[in-house]
């Protein structure tokens, strides 16, 4: 998927212009949560996301994940770190 069909298929579901985000190397975030839900496209690197519930997932360049309003996770970055686009969508 390329970032232009990305930014089009956020707008049509609702999501706002996505943001680039850029993580470091080897870096982590402890669990947390977003008030927004979240939607993203690795552009480089990896991220490795690890649920609340167990659920543990690698994403890579083209790859797409999706995040619910207020999902504990935590994330940790590849030894290239992670750039991807986010878009976000806060419940009404």
């Amino acid at each position: 998927m390329t970032p232009d069909h990305f930014t089009e298929l956020l707008a049509q579901e609702g999501f706002a212009k996505p943001v680039l985000v850029e993580r470091e190397a080897n870096g982590s975030w402890d669990e947390h949560s977003h008030p927004f839900e979240a939607k993203a496209l690795i552009l480089s690197g990896e991220i490795r996301i690890c649920t609340a519930n167990g659920s543990e997932h690698t994403f890579r360049k083209g790859d797409v994940f999706h995040l619910k309003a207020h999902e504990p996770h935590s994330e940790f970055y590849g030894p290239t770190g992670v750039c991807y686009l986010a878009g976000r969508k806060v419940g009404i």
